[in-house]
């Protein structure tokens, strides 16, 4: 999935808002900006929203796979002293 990064000048601004004010007029624009502000805050909400269910989810997987390395990691440290104990006998 690709992404289109914009980056405007201020003169490409000031067109747009031209071109807001022209389609729009001056008395929607507070409307307009209400709800494109809305909007965003929805959206802002539902990716934090989408990001805990994540974390959520993927706890219980961390989880196990942290008990998994504990076990590995304790497991070779025993082999480790038990090869150790042999080679000073």
């Amino acid at each position: 999935m690709g992404y289109i990064v914009l980056f405007f000048s201020g003169g490409e601004i000031m067109v747009i808002v031209f071109f807001v004010l022209l389609f729009f007029g001056a008395d929607a624009i507070p409307g307009l900006a209400r709800t494109i502000g809305k909007g965003m805050r929805e959206f802002n909400k539902a990716t934090a929203d989408l990001k805990s269910e994540f974390e959520n989810h993927t706890a219980d997987i961390k989880q196990d796979f942290n008990k998994l390395t504990d076990k590995i990691e304790k497991g070779s440290s025993d082999v480790k002293r038990k090869i150790e104990d042999e080679l000073k006998d």
